[in-house]
């Protein structure tokens, strides 16, 4: 049990024994000599028990694999595959102090489900996930993260980097720290990019600091912690560089990415000018050249789209707009009334919050639309009422143009009314929910629409024809928003696959449904009964539903009729009711269901013989977003 314990009383023990007074030092192998003579080393042995790992047999193992973020319940150790011709900065996140915000908050008690902070990072195409801590004033962070500084993948060449080297990769390590709560609501409370490269000017290429974390949005300028880091280069560096070259180095790098900035602004403000000289109603319309990013940042818009390959996370367009659309929307929070908080978050900060605002979901669908090898951009105008939205266009080499909700995975096709055309003639009746659009943009144009109306009825995308959209200078947004081009751009987080286990959720959320509506019922003086039977007939519904969300396309719906048929006897009556969510949580998917008046009808159903069925299908995205169809239906015997 207590093995530390024991070895000290035995090494105090030998000391005072054998080390003799003439005698100033016991070698290393006399200490395990007499650990051996009193068998602790066997017994520790004994108790020894290696992880193996199955994957290791099928698959060789590369040793340029990074270690993957662990997931919550996982219990397993990762094994760490360290390659010594290899850089790592091995970061330790040593504790959290003033987080404040939580002086009031009580010790939580053993096994008490609490509020907790996760940290989550992103470095040169690696992610890592801390293990959640209970939210406090002083927050008990220890883990640490082991990242490939030089990697072969992104063009580093094989030879072991030197300080020289790793001062030029000028990547940070994004930071963003995200609190969940009892529920398992997700709140953006940080993001940080930390300048890594001060431990190539510190002794031994060891160092401490303190980060001050900032809020975000509106409270971008208020300290929510701090945070204690311990960078530690691997293996340790032969020649360390002095101080002052690494702060001349970051101060250049600083000074070229201001100029550029500054030298873009120029150039925004002379085509913003151009561009009202054509109409003075240009003034009103939405073309929106900069976006706050959450830490308060004004960054060009075509900075936040960059083409996204999903690896095998996702086959097809149409899949990756099924998960954007079941990631979360959530509109940037505000204090207190009065109009919309503008908010576009980095892409590590949506994807770890798991949820966010439309402008999120539609430069993260146009970026993967844009890796698929589509000609895609984001557009940006208004809804109904006047509601300022952005959706994504895509244009076809037919000259077809798509456009996609990112909130829904809806796809319209769009053909322009005529407005010239006689009016008995008949015209397309538009389908989708747009009402103007001031601009569109991807990661290497931005347009401003400066046709005579900007209604989308009658717009006309034909882009290159500059007497209806408005281009700006490729080479100017190449300047600030091509990878590497400054420092200041974030660089996207590559995705990640589920760690969500789509049967062992959906069993646990069916059984807390079932025990749900057998309390709900009895309330109402009923019994329940449940008929498994019917409840597995429900499944091949549900997977057409999502097959239907993902590919428009509607198939297996015979089968599953006729299965019910089958089911029900003569007599008897069927009902059914779909529904469908983007959480978890069983008791609030619950109450949701009840506030329909079809599903209260099936679950406080009275009759004779009643069969009540539940079915719930989890499909799982990657990111750990998930699409949770839930089915509810009973049969009666019909008493007229």
């Amino acid at each position: 049990m207590d093995v530390h314990g024991r070895i000290r009383e035995i090494l105090a023990e030998t000391i005072r024994e054998e080390l003799a007074p003439d005698q100033q030092q016991l070698s290393t192998e006399d200490l395990i000599k007499a650990l051996r003579r009193r068998g602790i080393i066997d017994d520790v042995m004994k108790e020894l028990n290696f992880v193996t790992d199955s994957v290791d047999q099928e698959l060789p193992s590369s040793p340029k694999q990074p270690v993957c973020f662990t997931d919550r319940q996982s219990t397993l150790l990762k094994k760490t595959n360290i390659d010594p011709t290899r850089r790592y900065l091995y970061l330790q996140v040593l504790g959290g102090k003033a987080f404040l915000e939580h002086l009031q908050e009580p010790e939580p008690l053993p096994g008490q489900v609490c509020s907790t902070f996760t940290l989550c990072l992103h470095f040169r195409n690696q992610r890592f996930r801390s293990k959640p801590v209970p939210c406090a004033c002083e927050p008990d962070f220890h883990d640490g993260f082991l990242l490939e500084v030089h990697r072969e993948s992104l063009g580093d060449g094989t030879r072991m980097a030197d300080s020289t080297t790793m001062l030029s990769i000028s990547d940070p390590v994004h930071m963003v720290l995200i609190k969940t709560d009892i529920f398992g609501e997700t709140t953006l409370v940080a993001s940080y990019f930390l300048e890594w490269r001060s431990v190539l000017g510190s002794e031994n290429g060891v160092t401490s600091l303190t980060v001050e974390l900032m809020g975000v949005g509106t409270e971008s300028k208020v300290s929510v912690g701090i945070l204690n880091i311990k960078l530690e280069m691997y293996p340790p560096l032969n020649q360390t560089l002095s101080q002052e070259v690494v702060n001349t180095q970051l101060a250049l790098e600083r000074q070229k990415t201001a100029e550029k900035e500054r030298l873009f602004l120029v150039y925004a403000k002379q085509w913003w000018r151009e561009y009202l000289q054509i109409r003075p109603s240009h003034n009103s319309r939405l073309v929106k050249i900069f976006a706050q990013d959450e830490n308060g940042i004004n960054r060009p818009v075509c900075s936040y789209i960059k083409p996204l390959r999903a690896g095998r996370l996702l086959d097809t367009p149409r899949q990756a707009a099924r998960f954007v659309n079941v990631l979360g929307y959530e509109r940037a929070p505000v204090i207190g009334g009065g109009g919309k908080q503008e908010q576009w978050c980095t892409l590590l900060a949506f994807l770890c919050r798991n949820k966010g605002d439309c402008e999120d979901h539609a430069n993260l669908l146009c970026s993967l639309l844009l890796g698929y090898g589509l000609e895609a951009f984001v557009c940006v105008g208004t809804k109904a009422k006047g509601i300022p939205h952005a959706w994504v266009m895509t244009c076809g080499t037919d000259g077809t143009v798509t456009f996609w909700e990112s909130l829904t995975g809806h796809r319209y096709i769009h053909k322009p009314v005529n407005p010239d055309e006689s009016p008995v003639a008949e015209q397309p009746k538009p389908l989708y929910p747009y009402r103007t659009i001031g601009c569109v943009f991807n990661h290497q144009m931005f347009l401003g629409n400066c046709q005579p109306s900007d209604s989308v009825e009658i717009c006309v995308f034909d882009l290159n024809d500059e007497s209806k959209w408005k281009p700006m200078s490729e080479e100017a947004i190449k300047s600030v928003c091509a990878p590497g081009a400054t420092t200041s751009l974030p660089p996207f987080p590559p995705l990640c696959a589920s760690t969500i286990d789509a049967s062992v959720t959906s069993n646990e959320i069916e059984m807390q449904l079932r025990l749900l509506v057998s309390e709900h019922r009895k309330d109402l003086g009923l019994t329940t009964v449940w008929e498994d039977q019917l409840s597995y007939l429900l499944s091949p519904a549900l997977a057409s539903y999502e097959f239907e969300r993902t590919t428009s396309i509607s198939a297996g719906n015979e089968e599953f009729q006729d299965a019910i048929r089958r089911a029900v006897p003569d007599g008897h009556t069927f009902k059914g009711f779909p529904i469908h969510f983007v959480y978890r949580n069983a008791r609030r998917a619950f109450a949701t269901c009840l506030r329909s008046p079809f599903c209260e009808e099936i679950i406080c159903c009275r009759g004779d013989q009643v069969r009540l069925a539940v079915r719930v299908r989890v499909f799982t995205y990657p990111e750990s977003a998930c699409a949770v169809w839930i089915m509810f239906a009973c049969k009666y015997r019909s008493v007229l």
